[in-house]
């Protein structure tokens, strides 16, 4: 897959015994990794200490390359926040690395955001008539300073969330860390996903139950659209005032972004890829020798079209795992280069054969072209190819960093010219009206495919 970059994740814990939480944040990273590979940082602080005692480390790169043991045992807390980074919005630097710390009049905040706030400019030019002047260029950074103008006239942090909350254009899942709270909130609509946990007397708040598992804790539940959770030491509480019944999950989620091993909104990732492979052998059948995938994403997916078409499954890619992710490469050339870097064909696998391939979408269209090239200089006779998602025609405003029109292959081709030009024996997309078949009953956003955006308004008004 090349093309779609994800969002970022986020991660937050209180231990309610005072244990030191930065090594099971850099777990949690860790697990959350896939979402993004920019920058990471952790910020944590001790409650029993005096206002304002909080740590602070991030940089660029990927957890393992900005913490280490050193690292993390200079980050006491018995609560903190952490973040892996995609960017969205804002250059990829340093000063737009999460989580975002600073000090005002009440104290100090540390905020972690996946997601992007569409009335940012708006937001910004309020902010600066009143006097306040953001350094960076994020919208995490305009939503931290709302929250914390807001938090003069409110008598808690939770309640300046909420007043911040109601003016917010979007999707995001935040976590804000005070000296003495986590409070986290999910928008509205659920198009980003943050789900909550429990480690013996702490709680966890995360952008996937993945990240939760990988420190040994327990799925609780999905944090509610619209919810606001506060932790402190009188536990978890909740606020639901802003929920509403109008929802828009986002489908990326479990046709790509999320990790195998995570549910997420009460649906597993794993079973939805299955079951979106199998409504793709229903509507694209092809008499064939096997089925694969294209690593990672794509072999779910695969095992689901070859088990409803009765076909054998094969992994026929090698992948490197050290090599960086495609879509990073800064140039077009750099990126086709890093495809036969990452991959490799098993030749003994599709020599003579005539594959089933199965990748999770076409965005330009020069991985998939690639990779068809490789199977057949390995022997492939036939390359048919199926996209267990609808065909790009629409930009996202809501933290996905799909490209824009412009550089959507499906926005100037139809699929018989995408077909030529990526040099498939043939090619079928998922139908829109088969993607329920993924998530059940689970309200979408689609507008990537179908260009039907889901309206978000303030709350306030």
């Amino acid at each position: 897959m090349s093309g779609v970059h994800e969002e970022c994740g986020v991660f937050g814990i209180w231990s309610n015994e005072g244990t030191n939480v930065a090594g099971d944040i850099y777990y949690g990273l860790m697990s959350l990794q896939h979402r993004g590979q920019e920058s990471a940082g952790i910020a944590v602080c001790k409650t029993d200490a005096e206002l304002g005692n909080l740590c602070l480390h991030k940089e660029m790169g990927v957890v393992s390359e900005v913490f280490d043991s050193e690292t993390l045992s200079k980050l006491q807390g018995n609560i903190g926040v952490g973040h892996v980074r995609y960017s969205t919005t804002g250059a990829s630097n340093i000063e737009n690395a999460q989580p975002i710390a600073f000090r005002y009049l009440k104290g100090t905040l540390a905020v972690v955001h996946n997601g992007n706030i569409v009335n940012t400019d708006e937001l910004r030019e309020q902010l600066f008539s009143e006097g306040l002047t953001l350094r960076g260029t994020t919208d995490s950074e305009v939503l931290a300073c709302l929250v914390a103008k807001e938090r003069a006239g409110a008598p808690s942090i939770e309640e300046a969330v909420k007043r911040a909350a109601g003016k917010l254009i979007g999707g995001y899942a935040v976590i804000l860390m005070s000296p003495r709270k986590l409070v986290a909130m999910r928008d509205t609509l659920g198009l980003k996903p943050m789900c909550i946990g429990k480690k013996d007397d702490s709680y966890i708040i995360a952008s996937e139950s993945c990240a939760i598992s990988a420190v040994g804790a327990e799925f609780v539940r999905d944090v509610k659209p619209g919810e606001i959770l506060t932790i402190s030491e009188e536990g978890l509480s909740s606020d639901t005032e802003l929920c509403n019944d109008k929802q828009a999950h986002c489908i990326f989620e479990y046709i790509y972004f999320a990790r195998l091993d995570s549910v997420m909104d009460d649906v597993s990732i794993y079973s939805s890829r299955i079951r979106g492979g199998a409504a793709l052998a229903k509507a694209y059948p092809v008499e064939a020798d096997l089925v694969t995938g294209v690593p990672e994403s794509g072999l779910a997916a695969a095992q689901g079209y070859a088990q409803e078409a009765g076909l054998p499954f094969a992994f026929a890619f090698h992948k490197n795992s050290y090599i960086g992710r495609t879509f990073i490469k800064p140039t077009q050339k750099e990126r086709e280069s890093s495809v036969h870097m990452k991959l490799s064909v098993l030749g003994d696998v599709v020599k003579g054969k005539r594959i089933v391939l199965i990748d999770d979408s076409i965005v330009r269209g020069t991985t998939i072209a690639n990779l068809i090239r490789m199977l057949r200089e390995a022997g492939a006779l036939e390359v048919h190819v199926r996209i267990s998602s609808p065909p790009f025609l629409h930009p996202c405003y809501y933290g996905t960093d799909v490209p824009d029109n412009s550089q959507l292959i499906a926005n100037k081709f139809s699929v018989e010219e995408i077909r030529e030009r990526i040099g498939a024996d043939s090619l079928g997309y998922m139908k829109v009206e088969d993607i329920t078949q993924m998530t059940g009953d689970l309200p979408l956003c689609t507008a990537c495919f179908t260009g039907e955006y889901p309206t978000v308004t303030p709350c306030e008004e």
